[in-house]
């Protein structure tokens, strides 16, 4: 199939010549991957704030990328028009999550390939970084530390909070001490498996007004 199309639709391609089948055949394909990828992104996020804004822009942009590339490849003034266009674009929104930007990245490229005529390509490169994507998600990640916030009337209680803690923990270290009119805050990271005993213990001690704890593997989390 890829020779096939390799031989009539990128022979013609080059030599300025595609016809509007050819083009709609090319810009079919890139939609068919470009919805693909719009539902394989659905069933992947795990951002509770779902963007569908950007997932209808990854459906989109193979075809617009395999739009280009075709008017790059069928006529030499498009090209150099289209490179000094494109050179003058700034993309200035902030990617909030670095698997975004590897679907925006999958998303141009299938339009490139699909231009360039290497269907099969594509066709690859999207049933391969599927699989890649959901085996990933299959690999289970490192327990990362935790953070204890314990507030308290004064520093007095700082001593029976170690020794609270050190009964669940031996790897725990005092990140931040915050003294002030209203009592002491201490900030503690810890490894810990029972946290909710934990909690509930630190809690229960004289002079502690309120105890929270967070885990984080890059993100924060309450």
């Amino acid at each position: 199939m890829g020779d096939l199309f390799k031989d009539s639709v990128l022979d013609k391609l080059n030599a300025g010549q595609m016809s509007i089948t050819d083009m709609a055949v090319t810009l079919g394909i890139a939609l068919a991957l470009g919805v693909y990828l719009y539902i394989i992104y659905r069933l992947n996020t795990r951002n509770n704030f779902y963007n569908r804004s950007f997932n209808k822009s990854l459906a989109v942009l193979p075809v617009i990328t395999a739009a280009i590339m075709v008017a790059m490849g069928s006529n030499l003034t498009i090209s150099l028009g289209m490179v000094g266009a494109l050179s003058i674009v700034r993309f200035r929104n902030a990617v909030k999550d670095p698997a975004d930007l590897t679907y925006l990245f999958w998303s141009i490229s299938l339009g490139i390939i699909v231009g360039a005529g290497l269907i099969a390509l594509a066709v690859l490169l999207s049933l391969g970084a599927t699989i890649l994507v959901f085996l990933l998600d299959l690999i289970p990640s490192f327990r990362g530390p935790c953070l204890l916030v314990v507030s308290g009337e004064d520093a007095a209680a700082e001593t029976e909070l170690l020794t609270c803690v050190k009964q669940f923990t031996k790897a725990a270290k005092i990140r931040s001490r915050n003294v002030s009119n209203k009592g002491t805050e201490w900030i503690l990271e810890l490894r810990v498996r029972k946290e909710k005993d934990l909690v509930q213990q630190v809690a229960a001690l004289e002079g502690v007004l309120s105890v929270h704890m967070m885990s984080h593997d890059g993100e924060v989390r309450f």
